[in-house]
């Protein structure tokens, strides 16, 4: 792999721990963060024949909350880039594409079909996916790699790729609310409008404690407590409840 194709497909290593991303950061950091004024239109989606046949694959095999949440992905994770990291660059499409499919493996054909954590699964079906439709085999390996890793949120130590720490910031801010304060609050209403949530905390919520209950054993229960069983209340479908700050949207 050339150092081109390390930037330009996202490959580029980050510090996985946000705590450590931002510490001092200047224009992240603080009771007053900057807040660019950006709309849902402003930021626009890469279209190619590789995307377009992702996006036609998950529109079958996803329902319409989890099709939305990954487009609110995308945006809020764009957002978050151009007005705190304006110096980082890697390819949008190879993000979008990690954004269309992070959440695959959540979806019917998968989740109860496999002893896989959903994450794990879905970067398989995400990678194969690309390699079909003609994607390179990098873009298709930094999608893999991006959802494999993007719900590791407990990692402090070492690095992450470029488009994986930008999946992981986006996806914990759409689901927890957790960093939502880094964009602007018109930002999120008009991703949301174009991009309906439609009870999206509850729904989640509900995944979650599906592949718990399918999966004792998944990626997911480092959310909760150690030795986690069934009827024991789920710590992290509790934090996806309560989200304070997308509850008015949902």
């Amino acid at each position: 792999m050339s150092r081109d194709d390390v930037a330009f497909y996202g490959f580029t290593p980050v510090p996985r721990d946000p705590d450590v991303l931002f510490k001092d950061h200047p224009t992240a950091s603080g009771p007053n963060p900057k807040q660019d004024l950006f709309t849902v239109d402003d930021l626009p989606l890469p279209d190619s024949a590789v995307v377009r046949a992702v996006k036609e694959f998950v529109k079958k095999e996803l329902d319409e909350q989890t099709y939305n949440h990954s487009h609110r992905v995308y945006i809020y994770g764009t957002a978050l880039v151009k007005t705190h990291f304006p110096s980082w660059t890697y390819d949008n499409e190879t993000y979008y594409l990690s954004c269309l499919l992070h959440d695959i493996g959540t979806a019917e054909r998968f989740l109860a079909t496999t002893k896989m954590s959903f994450e794990f699964k879905g970067a398989i079906v995400a990678r194969d996916l690309i390699l079909q439709q003609g994607g390179p085999e990098d873009q298709a390996d930094s999608v893999c790699d991006a959802i494999i890793r993007h719900q590791d949120i407990f990692v402090k130590g070492g690095n992450i790729t470029m488009v994986g720490q930008i999946l992981q910031l986006a996806t914990i801010l759409d689901n927890v609310g957790i960093r939502a304060n880094l964009i602007h609050p018109r930002l999120i209403e008009t991703t949301t409008a174009a991009f309906p949530r439609k009870g999206w905390s509850e729904h989640f919520g509900r995944v979650i404690e599906k592949e718990l209950a399918l999966k004792p054993w998944c990626h997911t229960s480092t959310f909760e407590v150690p030795n986690w069983k069934e009827g024991v209340r789920s710590n992290f479908a509790t934090d996806v409840r309560g989200n304070d700050v997308m509850r008015p949207f949902d």
